[in-house]
């Protein structure tokens, strides 16, 4: 542990002069991969110096955040220790944060600035209960190994009954987790905002009420919703249960007025009144103003997606599997998990996670594309490896940073070898139980519909398969390739155009 943080301490130590030095950057924070870094003026940035230190698996600049790729599991353990080490402010939605200085960024730019805020508190909000989902997701695909009838006529539970009550309890951890996942997310979301967590814990069980009929039981007319009078007003009110974004909405909401109350109130009653009135002030706001306005736009996205995978069909699929490993340079790809959600709460699958697979196997194609055609330079055999065994765990980053989107043929032909993926992916049929993991880990939540694991297979099979031939192809006919020919003739024209940074 102590030998770990020496090394992290020494990233740090690199890090800081090649983004300009302590005074250059506003705050950092961390997402499943990436190492974030505001700046205040991203021309100062040395990314050749950032590619080159231990452990970075690759460097990305957007707008004017820094992202410094560790991979998961590590970028966290990095962030902790490079924020201590440095002293720069972590990331914070209520800090107070100095904003960039005028002469160093635009007024179209400024404008941006809240969307991508946005975006990064999404990020935080999924990433801080992504263990529990990938949990719950994976017990899913579990309990459907153990339950569907794959073997003849039977399931493993019938042909060996002593297990029944292993599935069963498997069933109950994997349910519990989505059942409340409304609570999960409110709480997540008001720690992100910077209000007390346990008070969107509270709120969460004013959503998840039982003694509130469920909204899809009112809206068949197979219960009454329960009517309160407020001054002649009639408002009915219904459990929230799957609503994400009204779960998402509410955090931001207790977390503003947590933080007011605390600020205003005397000390003498903060401490009773200023969590009373957030709760109070909360549910009246959940049930009058947010909840109608959240399901209304949850139901909006929802028969959005429906509507895409059924009218535009095939052609759907290919285009949406050929562009969303771009989506995922510019980090966008975060606000998916809320619409996932969305998606399995309400339809009870989610077909974008095997087009997610599909792109990322795609873009494995594109990697392994670049290695038989470097496969005489080291370097490049290293960091080709090292990508496509993160790509086979679901993480694309890498790949994607350091070797595709540098030598630009591996990132098109993954990108076809993505809409491949896809147009297999509507052929078959193939949706999945849940979300949040990809590549050899996603076939626990395929749906096992369709033959849905042996289809989950050939999908990556077909990603990786288009993304390695249609990347030699355009490598050949393009002027992309010409760097990397020149790999077997010197060493030192390899080291200038054809390694990895």
């Amino acid at each position: 542990m102590k030998n770990d943080r020496k090394l992290y301490e020494k990233i740090s130590d690199e890090i800081l002069p090649a983004i300009g030095g302590k005074d250059n950057a506003i705050e950092a924070f961390h997402c499943a991969t990436r190492l974030r870094i505001a700046l205040k003026d991203v021309s100062k940035v040395d990314k050749d110096t950032l590619n080159n230190i231990e452990l970075v698996k690759g460097v990305n600049i957007n707008k004017n955040q820094l992202q410094i790729i560790f991979g998961a599991g590590l970028v966290d353990k990095v962030t902790d220790v490079f924020i201590q080490h440095t002293g720069i402010k972590y990331y914070s939605v209520d800090s107070g944060s100095p904003e960039p200085a005028k002469s160093e960024s635009n007024n179209k730019e400024e404008q941006k600035g809240f969307f991508q805020r946005f975006i990064d508190d999404l990020t935080g909000v999924f990433t801080e209960i992504l263990p529990g989902i990938l949990a719950g997701g994976i017990l899913i695909g579990l309990n459907n190994l153990l339950t569907q009838k794959i073997f003849g006529s039977q399931s493993l539970v019938q042909m060996f009954p002593g297990i029944s009550g292993i599935s069963t309890i498997v069933n109950l951890g994997s349910s519990g987790i989505f059942a409340m996942l409304p609570l999960i997310v409110v709480y997540s979301a008001t720690k992100r905002y910077g209000g007390r967590p346990v008070l969107g814990l509270a709120i969460g069980a004013v959503m998840m009420s039982a003694s509130l009929p469920a909204m899809s039981d009112v809206q068949t007319g197979a219960a009454k919703a329960v009517i309160a009078n407020i001054f002649g007003w009639k408002l009915s009110l219904t459990n929230f249960g799957g609503q994400i974004i009204v779960a998402l909405i509410m955090g931001w909401v207790i977390a503003k007025l947590d933080n007011l109350f605390q600020k205003k109130l005397p000390g003498v009653i903060q401490f009773v009144l200023s969590p009373m009135l957030t709760i109070l002030i909360s549910s009246f706001i959940l049930f009058m103003i947010v909840g109608p306005i959240g399901v209304t736009l949850s139901t909006w996205i929802t028969n959005a997606l429906v509507w895409m995978s059924q009218s535009l069909g095939i052609f759907g699929y290919i285009i949406f599997g050929g562009i969303q490993q771009l989506i995922v340079i510019t980090g966008l790809h975060n606000m998916f998990g809320a619409i996932e959600t969305q998606l399995i709460s309400t339809t009870q699958h989610d077909f974008l996670n095997p087009l997610f697979s599909g792109a990322l196997m795609g873009q494995g194609g594109g990697v392994l594309a670049f290695l038989f055609l470097n496969r005489k330079n080291a370097k490049s055999r290293e960091i080709s490896i090292s990508a496509f065994f993160s790509i086979l765990f679901g993480i694309s980053e890498p790949a994607l940073f350091g070797i595709n989107i540098k030598h630009k043929y591996p990132l098109i032909g993954g990108c076809i070898g993505g809409a491949a993926a896809g147009a297999y992916i509507y052929l078959t049929k193939l949706t999945a139980v849940s979300f949040g993991t990809t590549g050899l880990p996603g076939i626990a939540i395929a749906a096992p519909q369709n033959n849905g694991y042996v289809n989950y297979i050939l999908t990556n099979l077909v990603g990786i398969a288009v993304g390695f031939l249609a990347s030699l192809v355009v490598a050949k006919f393009s002027t992309f390739e010409s760097k990397a020919k020149v790999t077997n003739k010197t060493k030192s024209v390899v080291s200038k155009q054809v390694s990895v940074d």
